[in-house]
């Protein structure tokens, strides 16, 4: 990538694109999502069964709500006031301005039973922070509960390492501006993210989609140690 600071180029096109974002998401116009991811992602929170959740990069809020009416107390927090203030206008849960690199200093109603990054861990260094700041805000015992792109699917023909890639809106419809760039991970980055964080995996996830019969995301869920030691 050119931009010699990329994770701000995420915030930057995620800011330009919250209100053809937040159309897409409410009028369920995104087909994996729509068939395969949402349920996925949902399912995967029942399983651990938490009654406090953080929804960490929440967007317009579709997941807290579908959670809330699971029966959870919800918290959300996304870096982009447009999408805040659309969660808040369309159901209950607490939503909050937060960036990551805020994330170390607090979130209100921490720690929680779970925090949940559902296609919300698109940088280098920002999903960095996330992690040094995720035994903090998670009980011991707590369950951290990742959806992403699938790291073999997502590849393409590039080159399976970590790296930057191009965004993209294709198959979206809507008048979206420029797409944000994305840090490409490998399973194994990925692994070693919880890892070095006091996280201990679980549970590895591929839901399919029900046409191609191939994944269309990588569900992860690790929990953290009763008895780290920050």
């Amino acid at each position: 990538m050119s931009d010699p600071s990329p994770d701000a180029a995420i915030l930057a096109a995620w800011l330009r694109n919250a209100t053809p974002w937040e159309a897409a998401v409410r009028e369920q116009r995104i087909e994996s999502r729509r068939l395969v991811t949402d349920q996925a992602i949902v399912a995967a929170v029942k399983a651990v069964a938490p009654c406090r959740v953080l929804d960490l990069g929440c967007g317009e809020g579709w997941l807290a709500r579908a959670l809330i009416a699971e029966g959870m107390t919800v918290t959300g927090v996304d870096a982009v006031p447009e999408l805040v203030e659309a969660a808040r206008r369309h159901g209950d849960g607490a939503f909050h301005v937060v960036a990551y690199e805020q994330l170390a200093a607090g979130v209100p109603g921490a720690p929680f039973d779970a925090v949940v990054c559902n296609f919300s861990l698109l940088g280098e260094q920002s999903v960095e922070q996330v992690f040094a700041a995720l035994p903090a805000l998670l009980v011991p015992g707590g369950h951290c509960i990742v959806q992403t792109l699938h790291p073999l699917i997502a590849c393409g023909d590039a080159p399976y390492r970590d790296g930057w890639r191009e965004g993209s809106w294709a198959g979206i419809d809507g008048d979206f501006k420029e797409a944000a760039p994305w840090y490409f991970r490998t399973l194994e980055s990925w692994v070693g993210l919880f890892m070095r964080h006091g996280l201990t995996l679980e549970v590895l996830r591929e839901p399919l989609h029900p046409a191609t019969q191939r994944p269309a995301a990588i569900i992860l869920i690790a929990v953290r140690s009763e008895n780290l030691i920050y």
